[in-house]
């Protein structure tokens, strides 16, 4: 076994402090899958490879017939982390500084080659240590947020927008005191950002590229299938709202002018798109304009907070994407010093930066994010929410209310950018009633502490636009006005029909790599927390 144990017993004590007999089923399937390659599978230094390793193991279990469906199904979604204990003895830092300090430790070695761990140097970080810690206490006490329980889960990252510099990230809420450097899920890939893909993976693009030349031009959300398919693509109510602008598209979080805008942008230039905001897939799918799974489960590619905030803070600053730095200068034993700074590169037009901000404000004071509104502050931002598939609601879940394995919210000032996930660990746990409010809530607490004293002010809108009305417009623009519909479904689905047409959706296994697949949609939308109606759905 891998840091100095040898034997099962031994591993069992150190890993969990419990006898091997003690151990759940995913922890002793760790242990049974270690031995052939222990440094390689070290759930501490390599989480993602001992996750797989023992997720195989899982799987032949199953096959033998040693564990039922939904004994499997539970461990593997049960995070590689769960009862591990430090293999520190003590820490000389505060805890809200884990998370941060884990990223530093990664980016120090990444950019200098040398293990902080193990080699003498000062390093000087971006952390911000009030606002760190502002963080932290939204996130663990009842003063800031009203959470459903102590289970559930945030992550989330705070970047500056001018400079990529991460001021504050936080990966998980009630983290245990026993254990170190374990897995930050603020930069973790494993869990499906749904719609806030859809800004950076669509209608940015379609701006850029000039398919659409303003805000007010006009879309249709109609029946519609995925490209190459016979799969509809369906909206939260399985109905339709006709001829809408861009601008409602988006605020509203249509699903069918999204993908339909992903086709007519294109799989490669969108992917050319994303990479330049930091984000890459093993293959584009039409299933990406609303979704941020991947057939492959590296961090490499899809979405986390880190990218997340990393992209949008690109709208915020006209244009200019800049790579998360967690450190800014680093001095080695021998008195010599390095900097570190991201110089930034142009995404996007600034242009296309400011209209997505016009039309992404919106989604604050009219549309899906309005929980986030702060009336004084100049923001802009997007609401995310995935979804089980049927086979995991009839079979797992077994509920028939609306519930969702995550809620995201990410927004934006001038100043700073911030993405906020929400879920369980166990991603079978679902979300349910006021829990799908806390992402948005958190995000609205952090952004008026950092906006109270230094209020960031308004975006200037640049040469080669003009306003006319609420909506922004390219210089030149052609004219594709159709009266717009009004924001009801004008074709509903019957239930026969919908009956033979059921969805296929996204997996989403945090631990398993599988393809992925069309979201299931059929889901209420969004109420405001005060009139607490209906569950609030996906958006």
């Amino acid at each position: 076994m891998s840091n100095g144990n040898y034997g099962m017993q031994t591993a069992a004590q150190n890993y969990y402090g419990k006898d091997l007999k003690d151990l759940s089923i995913p922890q002793l399937a760790l242990l049974a899958g270690m031995p052939q390659a222990p440094n390689q599978y070290d759930p501490y230094s390599h989480p993602e490879e001992a996750t797989e390793r023992r997720n195989l193991v899982l799987s032949e279990m199953q096959k033998q017939g040693y564990l039922t469906a939904e004994q499997y199904e539970t461990a593997i979604n049960t995070p590689i982390t769960d009862g591990l204990q430090s293999l520190k003895s003590s820490n000389s830092y505060p805890p809200y500084l884990d998370n941060y300090l884990k990223e530093v430790i990664e980016q120090v070695e990444n950019e200098t080659g040398y293990n902080l761990l193990t080699t003498g140097m000062d390093v000087y970080t971006n952390v911000d240590q009030d606002v760190q810690k502002r963080l932290w206490d939204v996130y663990n006490t009842d003063e800031y947020v009203n959470y459903p329980d102590d289970e559930i889960q945030a992550a989330s990252t705070i970047v500056d927008v001018t400079n990529g510099k991460v001021i504050a990230q936080l990966g998980s809420r009630h983290q245990a005191s026993n254990v170190s450097f374990g897995i930050n899920q603020a930069v973790e890939t494993n869990r499906d950002w749904g719609s806030t893909m859809k800004p950076i993976t669509d209608y940015a693009p379609a701006l850029e590229y000039d398919i659409y030349d303003s805000t007010a031009y006009m879309v249709k959300d109609v029946p519609y299938n995925f490209p190459g398919t016979n799969t509809p693509v369906y909206n939260w109510d399985r109905g339709y709202y006709g001829n809408i602008t861009l601008q409602t598209a988006i605020q509203q979080s249509r699903n069918v002018p999204a993908v339909e805008t992903l086709e007519k942008v294109g799989l490669e230039k969108a992917k050319t798109f994303l990479n330049g905001l930091g984000i890459d897939y093993p293959s584009m799918l039409y299933v990406n304009a609303i979704s941020s799974n991947t057939t492959e489960s590296s961090k490499k590619y899809g979405a986390s907070s880190e990218k997340i905030a990393a992209a949008y803070a690109a709208f915020a600053n006209g244009g200019i994407y800049h790579k998360p730095m967690y450190i800014n200068k680093v001095v080695f034993s021998d008195g010599t010093s390095k900097e570190f700074s991201d110089p930034g590169s142009r995404a996007m037009k600034e242009t296309t930066a400011y209209m997505m901000t016009e039309m992404m404000k919106t989604v604050l004071y009219s549309g899906t994010g309005h929980d986030a509104y702060i009336s004084w502050l100049p923001q802009a931002g997007k609401t995310g929410t995935s979804n089980y598939t049927d086979e995991e609601i009839e079979n797992q879940i077994k509920t028939s209310q609306f519930v969702a394995p995550d809620e995201m919210f990410v927004g934006y000032t001038r100043k700073y950018s911030m993405a906020v996930w929400t879920g369980y660990t166990n991603r079978l746990t679902p979300i349910v009633g006021d829990g799908f409010n806390v992402a948005t809530s958190i995000y609205r607490s952090m952004m008026q502490y950092l906006a109270e004293d230094d209020h960031p002010g308004d975006w200037t809108m640049p040469e080669g636009l003009y306003r006319s009305g609420d909506y922004i417009f390219k210089n030149g623009a052609r004219n594709n006005w159709i009266t717009q519909t009004p924001q009801q479904p004008i074709t509903e689905i019957s239930n026969a029909t919908t009956e033979n047409q059921t969805s296929v959706t996204e997996a989403n296994n945090s631990n398993t790599t599988q393809n992925p697949s069309i979201p299931n949609t059929n889901q209420p939308p969004q109420q405001n927390p005060r009139q607490n109606q209906n569950p609030r759905g996906q958006q």
